[in-house]
């Protein structure tokens, strides 16, 4: 096939281009050519497409994430919106990075090598930064539990998450597991990586001083994957129209370890000023975003870069978004050496261009040129949309259908099997099948995991500095209330890193919704924007960077706008930090923090009860949540607490059946007023906590201090949840009840 070349392109102005079917939209291929002067070629043509697309160019989400970098500059933020991965500093001359993506629509064509490659690609964005890597965690969404479809795609998501972080040597501290039908057909599949460095190792993706060498390393180019997920998830699915599924990416994670160790010693030698990974968009991606970053211009020669099937076109090259590859701008004189490292680690390098000042990206095929464009106009400067918005038709008959009107269990037997009935459903029921295939202690400083509400790592072995992590989100509570959603989010993961005694310090999102063609996706996403930065300008919070994932709909119906908020937080001391569970000492008191109001809309107990979902979400107060935030802080430091368990999704029910079931020690429980809102309200800004009398009695100063109503509720001890006004419940049965859901329906666990 002849090579279509810049000049071919230049006297052929009206060749016909295939710009629809990759996903350009007719005023999007218009304006390439009035960039370019001229008709782009096919090589330039696939760059656009990529960069271009939803997945890539952000073009419908810029102009509401632009509120994000309005927010006041946190002291402790080192890096922020733009990079690979936002950059916090933790002290001691520690710095953080964190990051959560998304890999929704690859994880449902291909469940395992979708979800695995979904690790491999968050956990480069962390090593770009200079960073080693040191865990992960997987927020996940799925249809019915009891569906056919989700018995296919669960498993083979939960065995890529784990395979690959398994392989790696990285702990899986923490996520979520939600089944809704809304996720039928299109699962969210969130992932998150941590790392951390010293201070003066922060490296940033750009490709400064012209004569530095462009060097590719890592896994061959090969065919899988190409416009994978610039593509998958820049459409949705619909069996009623062609839709373009290309081929998911195939992720080799002993490579990617090989990788991992000869960046960090490369980094030690201080060999690159610039590094990308190759992530959506493949080569388009980190040579346009090098370029366009640094001097401005680079010559490629694409014949250099190593393949695995020598018959890809020079397209297929451009797009391919094969795994574990990096690209580092070198000086010249240090290319030796860093090609010597990448010879020790076994990982393959190529150099395949230069840096120049021309303001251009030029690529050289078989002795043609086939790309000659102003790079910034590949990797940032595309479309940016103000799509349009209306509040969706449904919206106001939503938050009228008021779940007061729902039948509500009145006895003491009622109330028992009603909490039975919640605990043995998968939203709620011990999830154990999940995170018993992941090693969560490999590397030996994870000090908190799931089941707890945060994961808690140590940094530093001398002074014993740690990081807590949760990540939190409810798309239930985004259909109701995409605003007040949102801001639910972020109180509930700041909450879940508060309860351990960590301070919370910043955050991360992943934003998953429907089509942004659609004016109602675009009102609950501007909404959710809104109330994600109206809550971190109240907490104190910077938004260090994330992800948009559109088109998570199949046909015409969009999933519930679930964004998911990781909160990062620092705990000086790691032996301090508080875990969940009752009967860690004898005597304990327990109490609960916070106001707990009759709020059922969007609660578990509604729909597991009813299938029904209606009305208004819990009401959000932020600066309750800080005031929490300070006393659970301050009762970690002081030893006053021997546990801390947040109250949210199955209100207090839930909490309790966690926290008797830990250790196997019951509980006491009196409550105020009706049970029934005592027990299933998800009133949020509430933490279950127990101590001793003295560290109890301390505690309840602290909180009139500062305004935090507290209200004894018991005693831990014995061997059943006995509740006043419920039937007590033995705790064997409560734990059959619990722990049985997953295997029941998924099988026996599959050990890593």
């Amino acid at each position: 096939m002849k090579i279509d070349t810049v000049q071919a392109a230049a006297q052929t102005p009206n060749h016909e281009q295939p710009y629809a079917a990759l996903g350009l939209a007719s005023g999007e291929y218009h304006c390439i050519r009035d960039i370019l002067g001229r008709r782009p070629t096919s090589a330039e043509l696939a760059m656009y497409s990529v960069m271009w697309s939803e997945h890539c160019s952000y073009k419908s989400s810029k102009v509401h994430l632009r509120q994000f970098g309005d927010l006041p500059n946190s002291e402790r933020l080192m890096v922020g919106i733009g990079e690979n991965a936002g950059v916090v500093d933790i002290g001691d001359g520690y710095a953080v990075t964190f990051k959560a993506e998304s890999h929704n629509h690859p994880s449902y064509v291909e469940p395992y090598q979708g979800a695995a490659t979904g690790v491999g690609g968050i956990v480069r964005d962390i090593l770009t930064m200079g960073a080693r890597p040191i865990a992960v965690m997987d927020p996940l969404r799925f249809g019915p539990a009891d569906a056919a479809d989700t018995a296919r795609v669960l498993p083979g998501v939960v065995a890529g998450v784990g395979g690959y972080g398994n392989c790696l040597g990285l702990p899986n501290i923490g996520g979520e597991l939600a089944f809704d039908d809304c996720y039928a057909g299109n699962p969210l599949v969130n992932v998150l990586c941590v790392g951390v460095m010293r201070h003066e190792d922060i490296k940033l993706a750009r490709a400064p001083g012209p004569g530095n060498a462009v060097i590719i390393f890592g896994s061959r180019t090969g065919p899988d994957g190409i416009g994978g997920a610039s593509i998958l998830a820049s459409e949705s699915f619909d069996d009623a129209k062609p839709t373009k599924r290309p081929s998911v990416q195939v992720g080799d994670p002993f490579t990617e370890k090989l990788l991992i160790e000869c960046c960090l010693e490369i980094f030690a030698a201080d060999l690159v000023v610039g590094i990308q990974d190759f992530g959506a968009a493949g080569l388009s991606c980190a040579t346009t975003e090098l370029a366009s970053a640094g001097a401005g211009g680079m010559h490629v020669v694409l014949d250099e870069v190593p393949l695995r099937d020598q018959t890809m076109t020079c397209e297929e090259i451009l797009m391919s978004e094969s795994q574990e590859r990096m690209c580092a701008i070198v000086e010249p004189d240090k290319v030796d050496a860093f090609l010597a490292i990448c010879t020790k680690w076994e990982v393959l390098a190529a150099v395949i261009g230069t840096v120049n000042d021309s303001g251009r990206l030029t690529v050289e095929w078989r002795g043609e040129q086939i790309v000659d464009v102003p790079p910034r106009t590949v990797a940032h400067d595309g479309p940016v949309y103000e799509r349009p918005l209306a509040r969706p038709l449904d919206q106001d008959d939503l938050q009228a259908d008021d779940p007061d009107r729902l039948a509500r269990p009145e006895s003491a037997d009622e109330l028992r099997d009603t909490l039975l009935r919640m605990m043995s459903h998968p939203n709620l029921a011990d999830k154990s099948w999940v995170t018993e295939q992941y090693d969560s202690y490999v590397r030996g400083n994870t000090v908190l995991s799931q089941p707890e509400d945060a994961g808690v790592l140590r940094i530093d072995e001398q002074s014993h500095r740690g990081i807590a992590l949760s990540t939190d989100g409810n798309g239930r509570y985004g259909r109701l209330d995409p605003y007040a959603g949102a801001q639910l989010a972020v109180a509930e993961a700041y909450r879940n890193v508060a309860v351990t005694g960590a301070t919370p310090i910043a955050i991360t999102d992943c934003l998953n919704f429907g089509s942004p063609e659609e004016p109602g996706v675009m009102w609950q996403f501007s909404q959710a924007i809104h109330g994600i930065a109206d809550a971190c300008r109240e907490l104190g919070l910077p938004v260090t960077g994330g992800n948009v994932s559109f088109y998570n709909q199949t046909g015409d119906v969009a999933i519930h706008p679930t964004p998911v908020i990781g909160v990062l937080g620092v705990l000086d001391d790691v032996r301090l930090r508080l875990r969940h569970g009752f009967g860690r000492v004898p005597g304990e008191e327990i109490a609960l923090l916070g106001e707990t109001r009759a709020e059922f809309g969007g609660s578990q107990w509604a729909g597991i009860v009813h299938g029904h979902l209606g009305g208004l979400p819990p009401s959000v107060d932020l600066a309750a949540e800080a005031r929490l935030a300070t006393v659970l802080r301050r009762a970690a430091e002081q030893g006053w607490l021997t546990a801390a368990h947040d109250v949210s999704d199955g209100g207090l029910a839930a909490t309790l059946t966690e926290s008797v079931l830990c250790y196997g020690v019951g509980a006491e429980i009196s409550l105020d007023g009706d049970p029934f809102v005592g027990l299933f309200s998800e009133s949020a800004g509430r933490a279950l906590v127990a101590g001793t009398a003295a560290g109890l009695a301390a505690l309840e100063v602290a909180c009139a201090e500062v305004g935090v109503p507290m209200t004894r509720l018991g005693r831990a001890g014995g061997d059943e949840l006995a509740i006043d006004g419920v039937t007590p419940i033995p705790l064997v049965d409560l734990r059959t009840a619990w722990t049985d859901a997953l295997p029941r329906l998924f099988g026996a666990v599959t050990p890593p």
